[in-house]
């Protein structure tokens, strides 16, 4: 009986502190694909914030590694498809008579050690893409809205195969 009290205080413990870590986590992660995954209440307007938010973070992180490591790819590549991303949701805004977000993503940017690293953060950044987009998919949306998330979720995983290319 003590081993048994002594396990669920172990286990009581563990779950708050992961559950007060979550709530810390959920508060600095209120962008992108971060924000939209932590959101359990989506709205239309929501998803489309944090939908062109991630897109603005890849193209403002893509632009800023070619800037620093030169012109290499799959970068130079991903750079272009993401600012076609971006011009494939604004629409979507105005559509539905709300405000297109400020691309304020180059203020949030932190520069990868290396290129190397650079890689399998984009692998990451491409799975909660990914994610982000399924979750969303999984709502009921406008068929034009449907038709861009599944659009620019089929070219995220394209991306993502191109970084686990170059994962060393």
């Amino acid at each position: 009986m003590k081993r048994l009290s002594k396990l669920l205080t172990v286990l009581l413990l563990a779950f708050t502190l992961v559950g007060s870590m979550g709530a810390v986590m959920a508060e600095g992660n209120d962008f992108g694909s971060a924000g939209a995954l932590a959101d359990e209440n989506l709205t239309l307007a929501e998803m489309l914030t944090y939908a062109i938010q991630d897109e603005y973070a890849a193209e403002a992180e893509y632009a800023k590694i070619i800037e620093t490591y030169g012109a290499v790819r799959p970068y130079t590549n991903i750079v272009k498809a993401e600012a076609k991303h971006i011009a494939s949701l604004t629409p979507l805004f105005e559509a539905n008579n709300l405000a297109v977000p400020v691309n304020d993503a180059a203020s949030r940017l932190v520069l990868p050690a290396s290129l190397n690293e650079s890689y399998a953060i984009g692998v990451q950044a491409e799975i909660m893409n990914i994610d982000m987009y399924n979750r969303f998919l999984a709502e009921e949306l406008p068929d034009s809205v449907l038709t861009v998330f599944e659009s620019l979720k089929k070219a995220s995983e394209s991306h993502l195969v191109a970084f686990q290319r170059k994962v060393r």
